[in-house]
């Protein structure tokens, strides 16, 4: 499995913006995705975003044309901009890896962001 490293999660005011960040340290080959997810207590785990080496994106409803994931390859670094923030973006948000060719998945151990005034 890949190592992830975050950062980027803080206290911010709705309608106010943050910036994670995620990184494959080392020599990493064959990422073929990168995503986040999020996970709020006493819900599931959800998808927020995510982004393939061929250039796909996708994001959940919720968060289109706020959130925007960006991915550098050589850096296997992947970010997410958050801006108008929502209260009800608060969570503990998860980088996410995929590798086809080795069938693994790989977890960061998660930055809380809370929405709050």
């Amino acid at each position: 499995q890949v190592q992830l490293v975050e950062s980027g999660g803080g206290l911010v005011q709705p309608g106010g913006s943050l910036r994670l960040s995620c990184a494959a340290p080392g020599s990493v080959f064959g990422i073929d995705a990168m995503g986040w997810y999020r996970q709020a207590p006493g819900k599931q785990r959800e998808l927020v975003a995510t982004t393939t080496t061929t250039g796909n994106t996708n994001y959940a409803d919720s968060v289109k044309g706020r959130f925007t994931i960006s991915r550098v390859y050589a850096g296997n670094t992947v970010y997410l901009q958050m801006n108008s923030l929502k209260q009800e973006d608060s969570a503990v948000y998860y980088c996410h890896a995929h590798r086809t060719y080795y069938n693994d998945n790989s977890w960061g151990q998660g930055t809380q962001v809370t929405v709050s005034s």
